[in-house]
């Protein structure tokens, strides 16, 4: 599939607040330990950034599992809808970029929270630097059989007919495959990650080399990772890390700089 680039105006940043990113916070999860008390521990986070927040970027994967209907929506998640409509309420940027987990966002978070919802990329300049942000799923080298069920997932046709499945099958059924999945990442997760990272770089190095455009900060999730590097041609590549288990990782840029956070 061909990647959407969604490329927005140059935003400035008032004196004293901060832009924060997060990704793969998984709620909902069945394989979480506690699943209430992960849901917590994040509005405690947002409870700490409401006052000094421009905007909060969550780049994926937020919720585990997520297929949003005409006319209702999956029950649950209660505490962190309620966080995320009082952060908007003040005045708070909040974009979601979808992942490979929560693809099936539609008007409810636009029209509820007036949450700014975009699939594949998003490039914009904030303060004194440049911002490429993507979940990362789809960018670089992907394995086939990974690209064939995207593309099934994403397939408006296959959604339509999804959607008349009631939802005590379908919700269990997507579930069960998420755990599986996961189980098996974390059995070998270098052998999930690491390639996926040196796509990614790739990727990252090959935007800037063929494309005239400046990018201080390529941010992406989806690899449940937590790190930096720099890249060929000067620009900073950065994994956002995820919020399963025990990690809790956000990042938090002031304009100029940029820091890698967890949160206790």
């Amino acid at each position: 599939m061909k990647t959407i680039f969604n490329r927005l105006p140059d935003r400035a940043l008032t004196p004293g607040k901060k832009v924060y990113f997060i990704s793969d916070l998984h709620l909902g999860a069945p394989y979480s330990n506690d699943t209430v008390e992960k849901e917590k521990s994040v509005v405690r986070f947002l409870d700490l950034i409401k006052d000094n927040a421009d905007t909060l970027f969550m780049l994926g994967d937020i919720i585990d599992y997520w297929f949003e209907y005409k006319s209702v929506v999956p029950k649950g998640y209660i505490r962190f809808f309620g966080k995320l409509a009082e952060l908007a309420d003040r005045g708070v940027r909040i974009v979601w970029i979808i992942g490979n987990h929560d693809i099936w966002l539609s008007d409810y978070f636009p029209s509820q929270f007036n949450i700014e919802i975009y699939d594949g990329v998003v490039i914009q300049k904030i303060g004194n630097r440049r911002f490429f942000l993507s979940h990362g799923d789809g960018l670089g080298d992907i394995p086939p059989m990974f690209a064939f069920i995207r593309s099934v997932f994403r397939n408006k046709v296959c959604q339509k007919l999804f959607s008349g499945i009631h939802p005590r099958w379908t919700i269990p059924f997507a579930l069960a495959w998420s755990e599986h999945s996961r189980k098996k990442g974390m059995k070998n997760p270098d052998a999930e990650s690491l390639p996926l990272l040196k796509s990614l770089i790739k990727y990252s190095e090959d935007f800037l080399r063929k494309n005239n455009e400046r990018i201080d900060y390529f941010i992406f999730g989806h690899l449940h990772i937590f790190r930096s590097m720099e890249l060929k041609g000067g620009a900073m590549l950065v994994i956002s890390g995820d919020w399963i288990g025990d990690d809790s990782n956000y990042i938090e840029y002031d304009g100029t700089n940029l820091y890698l956070r967890k949160f206790d």
